[in-house]
């Protein structure tokens, strides 16, 4: 038993007063989703702010998106931009994967969603790795709660997840161009919220295999504005 304000509560309580605590804060931001292309992956954002940044490059080939409290994902980037460091340099840059990003990050929120002296973050984080070639490709949602989720073609994280999840595989077809993926993110988007989006609710980002080493490209607001 645990013990709380005095009273006790049960183990499988304590976990799920926990569980909603977390999933309630996720629920007030904003989502984003991950769509295969033919050149790599886009990951888009609902952002209304156009300096705190919901989508950032972690390394050569790998993008990290998070939803949630700001300073706690921000939080993970970093951290997950010191340990890409830290191995590219102990041993190659091509050992720096996806994979192990999202690893370390599952353990950590693991870590902190099970002890009891912390509250859990608030958040869910994304990392998405190009490969060189589109069956190669990676995506990782980790929950707030460390739990871990693979994907390949596509992922949403956010309040409205599923539902954006949903409308982007009745679109999704394989090797389509940028301003495809695009078109089918933003038409999720705006279906499952009822509305049209302005160009500065937006904030997008590649990791494209044509662009050589550094495949992380923001894009500008024209082009965001432009798919269809």
């Amino acid at each position: 038993m645990t013990v709380m304000g005095g009273g006790y509560v049960s183990p499988e309580q304590y976990v799920k007063d926990k569980a909603e605590f977390a999933r309630k804060g996720i629920a007030r931001g904003k989502s984003i989703v991950a769509v295969a292309y033919g050149d790599g992956i886009l990951l888009l954002a609902e952002n209304p702010s156009s300096t705190l940044h919901k989508v950032s490059e972690v390394y050569d080939r790998i993008a990290f998106a998070g939803v949630g409290r700001y300073n706690e994902f921000e939080a993970l980037r970093v951290a997950g931009i010191r340990h890409s460091d830290v191995k590219g340099y102990a041993y190659a840059r091509v050992d720096v994967t996806a994979k192990g990003l999202a690893n370390m990050y599952s353990q950590t929120l693991g870590h902190i969603f099970g002890s009891p002296a912390e509250k859990p973050f608030e958040v869910e984080v994304m990392v998405a790795e190009v490969g060189h070639v589109p069956e190669e490709n990676q995506i990782f949602k980790i929950a707030y709660d460390g739990t871990l989720y693979a994907e390949s073609r596509l992922a949403a994280i956010g309040g409205e997840e599923d539902a954006l999840a949903e409308a982007l595989e009745r679109s999704f077809e394989p090797g389509a161009p940028l301003s495809e993926a695009l078109g089918w993110a933003k038409g999720a988007f705006e279906s499952v919220a009822g509305r049209t989006f302005q160009v500065e609710e937006w904030e997008g980002a590649v990791v494209d295999r044509t662009l050589g080493r550094r495949t992380f490209r923001r894009l500008s607001p024209d082009e965001v504005g432009g798919g269809s």
